[in-house]
């Protein structure tokens, strides 16, 4: 699943019909459970910003948004803004090593969309496109990826590799004879000698950082993707795949393998592996406020559920 839901306001009305006793014993209840239930979900170790701010909102109710007006819950899905009790200087902001365009499917409610948090955190990284209004990408597609499982996708770890082979120039850009035309396509050349070559060119190459400069999402449910991963504007792009990452999404499509993402997990966790895989660096929760929405509101929702019993 590509995308996310969350009706604030029947979620907090659930949890005010419980009453305060109701809700007191459902807090103590999570509160008891073990250490160990916790390891299952990482969302526990995220390093993120205080989350005061949502509290009191959530305390406060649906506000205006400061653009159109209409009555949200956190922020307006429609504007990319935070709502008038959501000081836009208490949010955090994420710097991303990276841009990030994501193609939003027409028929995709904006209220259930992940892909708002990741605008709304990393609003100077990320744009939001509603298909069919979506870029060319054909001419750049050397440094552009798409996050899509399929059969032909690859792991983040191998995105420089492959990259290479889409370059125009070839595999190697400071040396013109190198890069008249890709490695795969020289005679004579052994699959062992070509990958030592390649990744003596990516070694050398790796100061002037990764070639790598645009990543792709899709914002739908899975049943709705065939449209747009179908387009021809997205084909003979580098697809990568996160095969090893669980969902915490709580609205998860039945009948779907759980490392099916949300939207903003997916972005996440891709650029945590791209941090430690292609950027070589240790990970100490840069990207973590990316999930400053969804940690706090699967923990409502968490709550919600214990207090209506169906947990």
């Amino acid at each position: 699943q590509l995308t996310m839901s969350l009706n604030s306001s029947t979620l907090l009305n659930e949890e005010k019909s419980q009453g305060p006793k109701r809700t007191s014993e459902c807090l103590e209840s999570l509160e008891l459970q073990t250490s160990s239930s916790f390891q299952d979900n990482p969302l526990q170790q995220l390093q993120l910003a205080s989350q005061e701010v949502l509290e009191k909102a959530k305390k406060s109710g649906r506000s205006k948004c400061p653009r159109c007006s209409s009555s949200r819950m956190f922020y307006c899905y429609t504007c990319f803004v935070p709502v008038e009790t959501v000081p836009t200087k208490e949010i955090p902001t994420v710097k991303l090593p990276l841009k990030i365009d994501i193609i939003k499917h027409p028929n995709e409610t904006d209220g259930k969309s992940t892909a708002v948090h990741a605008k709304l955190l990393a609003p100077d990284d990320v744009t939001i496109y509603k298909y069919p209004c979506i870029p060319e990408y054909k001419e750049k597609r050397h440094e552009i990826a798409l996050v899509f499982p399929g059969p032909n996708s690859v792991s983040v770890k191998d995105i420089a590799f492959h990259l290479q082979k889409y370059s125009k120039k070839g595999v190697c850009d400071k040396d013109n004879d190198c890069g008249r035309e890709p490695l795969l396509k020289h005679a004579k050349i052994e699959p062992k000698e070509e990958e030592e070559n390649l990744n003596e060119c990516i070694t050398n190459n790796r100061g002037e950082g990764t070639r790598l400069k645009k990543i792709i999402f899709i914002d739908s449910t899975w049943n709705q993707t065939n449209k747009i991963i179908t387009d021809e504007r997205l084909q003979g792009l580098l697809q990568i795949e996160l095969k090893t990452r669980k969902t915490c999404f709580w609205r998860h499509q039945k009948g779907k393998p759980d490392t099916y993402l949300s939207t903003i997990e997916a972005i996440y966790y891709f650029l945590v592996d791209y941090h430690q895989e292609i950027l070589k660096e240790n990970y100490k929760g840069q990207y973590d406020n990316l999930l400053f929405f969804f940690s706090f509101m699967y923990t409502l929702i968490k709550n919600a559920k214990c207090c209506a019993g169906k947990e």
